[in-house]
């Protein structure tokens, strides 16, 4: 892709937008940034965009950014913005911002979706590739936006690239080394027109352009991961706990076990993946098959997961005060998120819930809340909606702030009870995003005297 002096328009004005405005300005072309937002909420991008001499816009799509040959996409952009909508219509080629990248970076991809998990198994397996002698970097959702780092990857290099199904929707000649989706549950369905068969659809993508050479990795428990399957090339393996996969990870009593061919590679104890709750121990299985497909050796392996610590705002272990445990898994954006959440824990929780609803259905997590859970502090916008629905099985109390929260739990929660914020909902309405949310509260917690 030769963008010698041409005009490339960047859609979106946050991390993965500014990354990609640099990386084409790199490589010769003429990067415009646009964005709909305040100017005055880019103040850190718009900084970066001027120390580069990068133009941009914000408030509104001006008809300056139909004049270019390709636009850029940013993942929080709808695939129905007008901007994009007109795009199609003259003739402008859409790409994701890790298309992108994509024909630029020499290394071994590794690249991970799912509607849940992502994040952290992107994180480990970083951290598991590292820890094994390779130069790896964790890119994409998770903190580095791939284009910000795809020229230094170097051929025997490993990238764990986190993609979203927003991300998928305009690839056109990715193809990653190994692909990954750890699983898909409803979420972001107001993108997809509340259709889960869309949805999945765009997740399935991440195997598309890959051949015999390439590998598959499945998580065989989740129904729509197997529902949805399209046919491929690619060599397959899976990660279950309810079976033993010929090719792939299980789980068996207390231990984990990794077979190729049917044929037994690798082992270790449940005991030795210090992340929390089952789930992470499917995020680890999934990563122990990318790494047993590159032939790590298993001391090495054992040992990553051992010194792994997990991902700040995903179940993260913030203090104990007065014997009270207080765990920030700000990151929890979706319902399904909150149940594996609940299930982490065997102790009573004080519960936080609420912010920014994406239609959200509660009842899938009812049973695990009047199962452990002693009383819910719901917050945000939808505070009233998860009153509504708890109130009349279990003790529920709206709060106004994080911090009147945390006021609240320490009168009221005993030595032993868990204080989870674990919200289901976006942080649009009350902050920045899950991360300003995260530390928001951790503050908050740390504030205790």
């Amino acid at each position: 892709m030769n963008l010698k002096n041409k005009n490339i328009s960047v859609i979106g004005a946050v991390r993965s937008g500014v990354a990609a405005a640099k990386l084409i300005k790199q490589l010769g072309g003429i990067p415009l940034v646009s964005d709909i937002g305040d100017k005055n909420d880019f103040k850190e991008f718009i900084d970066q965009l001027r120390n580069e001499n990068i133009n941009f816009e914000t408030g509104g799509h001006s008809e300056k950014v139909y004049d270019c040959e390709m636009m850029v996409v940013s993942p929080g952009v709808p695939s129905d913005a007008p901007v994009l909508v007109k795009a199609r219509e003259v003739g402008i080629k859409l790409i994701s911002e890790v298309e992108l990248a994509y024909n630029y970076c020499k290394g071994n991809i590794i690249a991970i979706t799912g509607t849940n998990g992502k994040t952290t198994a992107t994180s480990l397996c970083g951290h598991v590739f590292n820890q094994s002698g390779y130069n790896a970097f964790a890119a994409g959702n998770i903190g580095l936006a791939f284009s910000e780092i795809a020229l230094d990857v170097k051929e025997r290099d490993f990238v764990a690239l986190e993609v979203s199904s927003f991300q998928l929707d305009l690839i056109d000649h990715f193809k990653p080394k190994v692909a990954m989706i750890l699983n898909i549950t409803p979420d972001h369905l107001n993108r997809y027109d509340n259709n889960i068969d869309l949805y999945a659809n765009a997740k399935q993508r991440i195997y598309k352009n890959q051949d015999s050479s390439d590998y598959l990795i499945l998580n065989k428990d989740n129904g729509e991961v197997i529902e949805y399957l399209k046919e491929h090339k690619s060599n397959s393996f899976y990660f279950s706990f309810g079976e033993e996969p010929e090719n792939g990870c299980f789980r068996k009593n207390d231990k984990i076990y990794f077979n190729n061919k049917g044929k037994e590679e690798f082992s270790c104890n449940v005991s030795d993946i210090k992340i929390k709750g089952e789930h992470n121990l499917a995020n680890a299985m999934a990563v122990i098959c990318a790494a047993k497909i590159f032939h790590l050796k298993n001391s090495d392996i054992i040992n990553a997961l051992q010194t792994f610590k997990g991902v700040e705002h995903r179940l993260e272990f913030i203090r104990e005060f007065n014997g009270i445990i207080f765990i920030n898994d700000s990151k929890a954006t979706n319902v399904n998120s909150v149940l594996y959440a609940l299930k982490s824990f065997d102790e009573p929780i004080f519960l936080i819930l609420g912010g920014h609803d994406k239609g959200n259905d509660y009842g899938e997590i009812k049973g695990l809340v009047l199962e452990g859970v002693k009383k819910i502090y719901a917050i945000g916008i939808s505070a009233e909606k998860v009153y509504n629905f708890f109130n009349s099985v279990i003790a529920v109390e709206i709060k106004k702030s994080l911090e009147d929260v945390i006021f609240a739990a320490v009168k009221e929660a005993s030595e032993g009870d868990v204080v989870l914020l674990s919200p289901a909902c976006a942080s649009f309405d009350m902050f920045d995003n899950f991360e300003h949310r995260g530390r928001v509260y951790k503050e908050a917690v740390n504030n205790l005297q």
